[in-house]
């Protein structure tokens, strides 16, 4: 057996990464019999970048401003774009480790091939976290909207104990759970049909969030952005800490580095593109609603787009049609957190990290079958059982603390493996990967104490879970 330090620090390249190209010391370790069925490469460009979109937009737009405008006021635009920034420079880091070892592992899999294998366990863990815990909040808020369809629609709507977790003075969040399991059926049936869906589903969120803006801004009043930070800069720290929630998702675009086509060239692109989309629609939609109502309204405001409009224009019928479209987008992505979850736990069952159960492959879809339905089964139970600012703000730090991982792992690439083949250089080195840093642990320290000591709990699980199971039944450890 290797000494402690030697097995908590190895390193491997992603498996099917043949290319290393440096004399450096990364394990290339082959597939294990039920692991040799791998994902079938089925994604273009053009579905990977909707990939993105569909995983991100929805994931804040729809509903987190009533948490986050509370906290900034009108300056929550300033709190975008601060967000924006940072997911930004997050996406030039990914793009340049995903160009030079495309895996769906991600961002773990980028940090085992750089920092080693407990750095790289803690990351999965961070993006267990995202994927699951993002997934979760984003049916809670996917309830909101379908209650107020059926008040619109039908004049009733389900009762509290069934549409609100206890915390908020329900039994269990029936509809959440219903859209988890809705999601986990299609993602059975394969990425591409799941990547058809997304594709249809986005159109139709980006459809439905313009019209929001083209009917908000009939109402656009200058004098609701007077008070532009209350707060000050401390509440646009905070709001800019929450809203980076949604941002989350555009690292999906990661996780299918095993079944994308040319993932060197796609998935940089990809990336690029997914964000300016993003970026460009939130700041459409957050300044089309802070014009249209007082941002003193926005607290506690649930469906607060659907209620804007229907305010704005006294009938029912344009919140309907912009709840119609919430609760199919936001479909979208609940989905594509799954998919990301599912991708990242098969790549560390693979490894022999988690058990290999994770890595398992249906011959018939080439879908994760026993991954999927337990993912499902996951985030079910945290969808029905918890409120959604809990859910957000655990969300967030899992992911800042990835992305801080991951472009440290850009800076030790490129001093331990120079040469390696690269298909994208992140411009500005090393100013870039370093800002990324830095704004990472900036937003990480607007986040609330209680928020902090749960990730803190989560991680040190994590920690005692790899050094009791995980480091032994690794596939390193077989060398």
């Amino acid at each position: 057996m290797a000494p402690l330090a030697q097995q908590l620090f190895r390193r491997r390249m992603p498996y099917g990464v043949h290319d290393v190209g440096t004399p450096i010391s990364i394990a290339q370790v082959p597939a294990r019999g039920e692991q040799r069925r791998s994902l079938r490469r089925s994604l273009s460009t053009t579905q990977l970048t909707l990939v993105g979109v569909g995983g991100t937009i929805g994931t804040g737009i729809f509903f987190i401003l009533s948490e986050a405008v509370p906290e900034a006021g009108p300056a929550v635009i300033v709190s975008f774009v601060l967000a924006a920034a940072v997911a930004g420079l997050t996406v030039l880091c990914y793009a340049e480790l995903a160009s030079t070892m495309p895996s769906s592992g991600s961002s773990y899999s980028y940090t085992y091939a750089t920092m080693g294998e407990i750095t790289a366990f803690v990351v999965g863990a961070c993006l267990v976290l995202e994927y699951g815990v993002s997934a979760a909040a984003v049916a809670v808020g996917w309830s909101e909207y379908v209650n107020l369809l059926l008040e619109n629609l039908l004049g009733w709507s389900l009762p509290a104990a069934l549409s609100a977790a206890p915390e908020a003075g329900g039994v269990v969040n029936l509809p959440a759970v219903v859209l988890v399991g809705l999601c986990v059926f299609l993602l059975m049936r394969g990425a591409r049909e799941s990547a058809l869906a997304n594709s249809v589903m986005v159109i139709i969120k980006v459809g439905v969030l313009v019209l929001f803006a083209a009917i908000a801004l009939t109402g656009f009043r200058s004098d609701h952005f007077e008070s532009f930070a209350p707060a000050g800069l401390p509440g646009i720290s905070i709001a800019a800490g929450s809203l980076f929630f949604s941002f989350i998702g555009l690292d999906a675009i990661a996780t299918a580095g095993d079944e994308v086509k040319d993932p060197r060239r796609t998935i940089p692109r990809a990336l690029v593109l997914a964000l300016c989309i993003v970026t460009g629609v939130y700041l459409l939609v957050a300044v089309a609603a802070l014009g249209a109502q007082r941002w003193t309204d926005f607290e506690g405001q649930s469906a607060s787009l659907a209620t804007i409009v229907q305010n704005l224009v006294g009938s029912s019928w344009p919140g309907t049609l912009l709840a119609v479209g919430a609760v199919i987008s936001i479909f979208s992505v609940t989905l594509i957190c799954l998919y990301g979850q599912t991708r990242i736990l098969y790549t560390m069952g693979r490894d022999g990290l988690i058990s290999r159960r994770f890595a398992r492959v249906s011959a018939r879809r080439s879908v994760p079958v026993f991954n999927t339905l337990t993912v499902g089964a996951g985030v079910a139970i945290l969808a029905g059982l918890l409120p959604i600012g809990i859910l957000a703000d655990l969300t967030s730090v899992g992911t800042l603390t990835a992305f801080g991982l991951v472009a440290v792992g850009v800076m030790v690439l490129r001093r331990t493996a120079p040469d390696l083949d690269r298909g994208f250089r992140v411009p500005g080195y090393p100013v870039t990967p370093l800002l990324t840093v830095v704004a990472c642990l900036y937003l990480i320290s607007g986040l609330s104490a209680s928020t902090l000591t749960a990730f803190a709990l989560w991680i040190a699980v994590a920690l005692v879970f790899y050094l009791t199971w995980s480091r032994r039944h690794s596939e390193l450890a077989t060398l």
